[in-house]
């Protein structure tokens, strides 16, 4: 907890790391002195609650993610539909509601914001988003390393006048730019005629996404008065969007710099004082060695994206190997006691390659590519350094991706399906749903010809009364998922060891086989989690797993009580049991 002295000294600390290089002294004490007297008066109108980091998150927590127009309905605006969703069908199944972008954009489906103080009249207003955080708390995003090219900020930099005029990155055309880390295969600089000539600007993703300029102070302020602004309006959990990619500096690869890392503590530090109960979340899709540097040591982020799991555990079940997997749970580091993991295996985007460079050779991370082409699945590529374009991530559902085995087998498909959701859920870290996965939505092909984007492949939206026809059917495959989907969340939410932060150890079980113990963080509860990743059945002995003869033992899945644990058990295939000692 900071007391008002506490957060004004850590406040210009923050500010000389970032800004000691590129600003006087005195700049730095002055806008020190503004930011100061701007968040004071924040504070005074919303006075905290001071909340132990421990008690953020638990167990019973469970993210989806949806567009504000995932679902829709005639006469009814997307947001409040999305909220009667909520109300009838996720109460007890989901706590936080990320909705992706609902601000007025330009392109990218939200993530080229044109105002950040607005919600875009076609989904809803802020009151649909405060009403939704009556029941949910709210993720939204900060989309702070770029902005639209179409908004009165960027019209006014072309103009040379008026708020966010100098709020873009501007590069000279000449400059060696080759060091750059590149998401895209698009331009990095874009030409554009201003009131004061011809000038280049930085666009990391696309030309309708230019970068701002945080050497400016002025964004800096910006982006705290939108932080709070958002606060106001029923948001508590800050999705900070390609954060990695914040500060350039010439020569480098203009990605995961300190003095991103040291923008990244200065939020969490404004935010452990504005509201100590708001979370924190990083999106930085790079490889997990780059990644869980955002915990900093517990001063950044609240929780970083398990990007690494996605495409390793799918990669598990089609192959029936379990080998990536171990290394990558061996090798990630327990997350500090106000810190967790948010896993996910499906989003928004697409299934990230990045993250798994250097974790999986060339040649499989290729076998992967190619049965995603096959289950109709599409490519995105990335520019490197050689100026060579390289896979940056597949474009499938996730439904569809589960489709055929490495081998080519069919059978099984639900299972692997909700094989890779059930291990998502064993997992130290927060566990998060895309709309799609609970419903088993398969690829929409007639958007994707539409609009020639091979992200919407992914992006299918529903009409509500085609929804509900889904959850009704009892014989709809989407229904099936649903409900058995429901019905492990509703398991796991009442088990202690399941608690983010619950210890978690892997198993060595044979590639065949994939399982972790989690124990509680009071130690009174344990939790054997063992999955067969293969397409047979396979034989496991329970005496692999050293189950302490004294308690009781059962499978929370099935409700099974395991009466000998000196025996041999058969897994069908992708079957996973939850062995608990409560």
């Amino acid at each position: 907890m900071l007391d008002s002295k506490s957060f004004s000294i850590k406040l210009e600390q923050h500010l000389v790391k970032i800004y000691g290089g590129v600003k006087t002294t005195k700049e730095i004490k002055q806008v020190s002195n503004d930011l100061l007297v701007f968040i004071e008066s924040k504070f005074s109108k919303n006075p905290p609650k001071f909340l132990n980091n421990v008690s953020k998150w638990s167990e019973k927590d469970t993210i989806l993610i949806s567009y504000p127009n995932s679902i829709v309905e005639n006469k009814r605006k997307p947001l409040s539909t999305l909220k009667k969703f909520l109300d009838k069908h996720c109460m007890n199944m989901i706590s936080i509601i990320h909705i992706l972008p609902f601000f007025p954009s330009s392109s990218d489906q939200g993530f080229s914001v044109k105002d950040y103080y607005s919600v875009d009249k076609n989904f809803g207003s802020w009151d649909d988003i405060k009403r939704i955080s009556q029941k949910f708390s709210v993720m939204g995003d900060v989309v702070l390393n770029h902005g639209s090219s179409k908004s009165k900020w960027f019209e006014n930099f072309l103009n040379g006048s008026g708020p966010g005029s100098k709020y873009f990155l501007t590069a000279d055309k000449n400059l060696d730019l080759s060091t750059v880390t590149r998401p895209r295969t698009s331009d990095l600089l874009s030409k554009v005629d201003t009131a004061n000539g011809e000038k280049y600007v930085w666009c990391t993703f696309s030309e309708d996404q230019v970068d701002y300029d945080f050497e400016n102070f002025e964004v800096l302020k910006e982006f705290i008065s939108i932080i709070t602004f958002y606060l106001e309006n029923g948001i508590s959990v800050f999705r900070f969007d390609a954060v990695a990619f914040l500060w350039k500096k010439i020569g480098t690869g203009c990605v995961n710099l300190p003095e991103t890392h040291e923008i990244v503590r200065l939020f969490r530090t404004i935010l452990d004082y504005l509201a100590p109960s708001a979370i924190l979340v990083t999106e930085t899709n790079t490889p997990a060695r780059e990644n869980v540097t955002y915990f900093g040591n517990a001063n950044e982020a609240h929780w970083i994206y398990n990007f690494s799991l996605p495409p390793i555990l799918i990669y598990t079940v089609l192959k029936g190997d379990s080998s990536y997997l171990e290394k990558l749970t061996m090798s990630l580091p327990p997350a500090q006691l106000g810190a967790s993991y948010l896993n996910f295996v499906a989003s928004h985007d697409g299934i990230g390659l990045r993250p798994i460079e250097g974790m999986m050779s060339k040649s499989e991370i290729n076998k992967l590519i190619n049965k995603m082409k096959n289950n109709g699945g599409e490519i995105s590529y990335r520019i490197n350094k050689d100026n060579k374009e390289s896979p940056y991530e597949i474009n499938i559902s996730l439904f569809d991706a589960m489709q055929e085995t490495l081998n080519g087998n069919e059978d099984f498909h639900f299972d692997r399906f909700l094989c890779i959701h059930i291990i998502m859920l064993s997992l130290e870290g927060v566990p998060a749903f895309y709309i799609h996965s609970l419903f088993g939505t398969k690829n929409d092909k007639n958007l994707y010809s539409k609009t020639n984007k091979k992200r919407d492949l992914n992006r299918h939206v529903f009409e509500i009364d085609n929804l509900k026809k889904i959850i009704d059917d009892e014989n709809n495959h989407g229904s099936f998922i649903f409900y058995k989907l429901k019905n492990l969340i509703a398991i796991r939410k009442k088990q202690t060891a399941f608690h983010p932060n619950a210890v978690q150890f892997t198993l060595h079980l044979g590639k065949n086989f994939y399982g972790v113990w989690r124990q509680s963080l009071d130690k009174s509860q344990s939790i054997f989690c063992i999955t067969n990743v293969t397409d047979e059945n396979r034989e496991f002995s329970l005496m692999d797993i050293n189950l302490i003869g004294f308690d009781q033992w059962r499978d929370l899945i099935s409700n099974k009580t395991l009466s000998d644990i000196h025996s041999k058990i058969t897994l069908k295939p992708y079957q996973t049991i939850w062995v608990s000692n409560k």
